[in-house]
């Protein structure tokens, strides 16, 4: 994460001054960025802002691509909180028009486009988990297919004379598929277009992203000079790492937390992450000052275990999404566990077959892949049924209601006939 070690305030404007009011919002604007895009233009914004009484217009566009979102995805909607909560005017903008068109942003081949429908229902769930982080009454919800629809072939051929080939190939995914020879179709030119139009429409003041959206936050600050408008600032958030503290958080490499994970999951999740890799996550994911982190932090390098400052994490996470009484649910349902207990909640299932092998019964409830690694499990010491470690790998259980537990987390009740 590249961030300046203190900010760049820009030179006094006898207008704007900037005081400590801009400073401290500055502040909260760099924690955890990977880029503040001109920052002197960002901060004659703020106090232009601050000295007006007038509030600044923040764009997040989302193509709602897939149903869920996960903490990753949190990131930005989190900066975007901090925004509103200093009283500017956030925009969470549906790209329903673009996701029709498909984003190819670091990949090698296009998105696939989605039809109407799987965009309005993708987007009916974005809706309602974008409020959990940001105040949904208080944002100004836009679709960029009020602008885009109404552009029409002149309107688009007339912002396309707007930006040239070559410009568009400085973009590194367009520049590395024409030296291998991988096809690029001229609609997907239309992507950058048409994201950096919605600034335009919006006369947004600071675009918001990930990384990998840069090439895009750039064609509209842009595109906003071309029409005649202030250019935007752009501010790129950097990839919130996964599970693993490794590759970027993702569904597809089994290492996210999803937002709408049960409560005790969620909990169990965020303390299974690294002590290295916690710090990252107060600084991306909490809502905590800056000062109390580092408190918190030079607490833990004094000697104080930093088992202590992860629950604190996952207690704020789990309530942030699910509520304080979920939160408190999780985390004592956590500390059954590692005392050996039984989750509150545990899958219920029937096997028929008694007496029935444990090797067999593991692979059946699907606490094993498979009946060796089941057995290998055993002569481990990972198998418990009703608290009591398993050691034979011949055992057969009769019919009944067993409690089959493997490992620390993996929990079943069992009824066998």
């Amino acid at each position: 994460m590249s961030q300046p070690a203190s900010p760049v305030i820009a030179p006094q404007d006898s207008a704007h001054p900037v005081n400590d009011q801009v400073r401290q919002a500055l502040a909260v604007c760099l924690r955890g960025c990977e880029e503040l895009l001109p920052e002197a233009d960002w901060v004659k914004k703020l106090a232009r802002s601050q000295a007006t009484g007038v509030p600044l217009r923040i764009k997040f566009g989302m193509d709602p691509t897939a149903p869920d979102l996960h903490l990753g995805h949190t990131v930005v909607l989190n900066k975007m909180r901090q925004l509103q909560d200093l009283g500017h005017v956030v925009i969470p903008l549906i790209g329903d028009f673009t996701t029709m068109i498909g984003d190819p942003s670091g990949r090698n081949s296009t998105r696939p486009p989605l039809t109407r429908e799987q965009i309005e229902a993708n987007a009916k769930t974005y809706f309602e988990q974008v409020g959990l982080v940001i105040d949904m009454d208080r944002a100004e919800v836009r679709w960029n297919s009020e602008w885009s629809d109404p552009l029409g072939a002149r309107g688009m051929i007339s912002l396309a004379s707007r930006y040239t080939v070559a410009r568009m190939m400085e973009r590194d995914d367009f520049s590395r598929r024409f030296k291998e020879g991988t096809p690029i179709s001229v609609h997907e030119f239309l992507y950058p277009l048409m994201q950096g139009y919605d600034s335009v429409a919006l006369k947004s003041d600071l675009e918001l992203g990930g990384t990998d959206q840069k090439f895009n936050l750039l064609v509209g600050r842009m595109l906003q000079s071309e029409y005649g408008q202030e250019p935007q600032c752009i501010l790129t958030m950097p990839l919130l790492e996964g599970l693993d503290g490794v590759e970027k958080m993702s569904k597809s490499k089994h290492n996210y937390i999803g937002i709408t994970e049960p409560a005790n999951t969620m909990y169990a999740k965020v303390l299974s992450i690294s002590d290295t890799l916690m710090w990252r996550w107060y600084t991306l994911l909490s809502f905590r000052s800056e000062a109390e982190i580092a408190a918190l932090k030079a607490e833990v390098e004094a000697g104080r275990n930093p088992k202590d400052a992860k629950v604190m994490l996952a207690r704020e996470i789990t309530a942030r999404f699910h509520g304080a009484a979920a939160a408190d649910a999780a985390e004592q349902d956590f500390q059954n566990r590692a005392a050996g207990g039984v989750p509150d909640v545990i899958p219920e299932l029937s096997l028929s077959g008694a007496p029935l092998g444990i090797g067999a019964l593991l692979k059946q409830a699907g606490l094993a892949p498979s009946t060796t690694e089941a057995l290998r499990l055993v002569d481990q010491g990972g198998v418990r049924v009703d608290g009591s470690a398993v050691s034979d790998r011949a055992l057969k259980l009769s019919p009944g209601t067993y409690v089959v537990q493997v490992g620390k987390r993996k929990f079943a009740r069992v009824t066998l006939t």
